[in-house]
């Protein structure tokens, strides 16, 4: 009887330990996808009172090169020194990356409707919330996507700058849509990376750097789906 008592104690541990686990990665995950929306949100608010303040002349200007490589830049550095910074100044770049690619996102608003705009946004979130939630519930194992995903975001990015110069309306249609589908992956896979990403042992500095890079790998694949979708469904002008 007390070889039963001592078993179903050591069990009763083992499961207390798992849902305390459970409720950790539920935490690390929430503080993920919260950093992600207040990035969306600071990017679109941007992009917004941009748009309204700046005048047409100065964002169709050689300036707008310096909006547009200026958050290139930042994430690269973000991307490459992560692990030496501590997460208070990663979620502060993050944050400041966000802003600063809402100035070079304001210029939607010349080329599409408002209306379009938003209901493209409504369509890409309910789009990326699904392949989230499946990506993070699925059993299945994603990361063998991840190469496949990887060679056609190269792809997408040669092509894209291939067409710079050509200015193919057929180009620019088959880009999008292969997007959608690279895009819509990538929501999935990196959700899955990120929710094993997650060690209970890390401390507060390592979890928060890594809900940093997490949150800034599902905004990226927000707005670049954001994006495929709207050059292909949204109304211009």
């Amino acid at each position: 009887m007390s070889d039963f008592n001592r078993n179903a104690t050591v069990r009763g541990g083992y499961a207390d330990r798992a849902v305390a686990v459970d409720a950790r990665l539920r935490a690390y995950m929430l503080r993920v996808y919260n950093y992600m929306a207040i990035g969306v949100a600071l990017t679109g608010a941007v992009a917004l009172l941009t748009f309204q303040m700046a005048s047409p002349a100065l964002l169709q200007s050689p300036l707008m090169w310096v909006f547009v490589l200026a958050p290139l830049a930042l994430v690269f550095f973000l991307s490459f020194r992560i692990h030496t910074l501590s997460a208070a100044t990663a979620r502060l770049l993050f944050f400041i990356y966000a802003a600063s690619l809402g100035l070079s996102l304001s210029t939607i608003f010349y080329v599409y409707t408002d209306a379009s705009i938003a209901r493209v946004f409504f369509i890409s979130a309910a789009t990326f919330g699904a392949l989230s939630l499946w990506g993070y519930t699925t059993q299945r194992d994603l990361s063998g996507m991840g190469t496949f995903l990887f060679m056609g975001l190269i792809g997408i990015v040669i092509a894209s700058l291939v067409n710079i110069f050509l200015k193919s309306s057929g180009l620019d249609w088959m880009i999008s849509i292969i997007g959608v589908g690279v895009f819509a992956g990538l929501t999935a896979y990196d959700t899955q990376r990120i929710k094993e990403m997650y060690d209970a042992g890390d401390d507060d500095n390592s979890a928060g750097r890594k809900a940093v890079m997490g949150a800034l790998s599902l905004y990226l694949d927000f707005i670049n789906l954001f994006m495929m979708l709207l050059r292909l469904v949204g109304d211009r002008r």
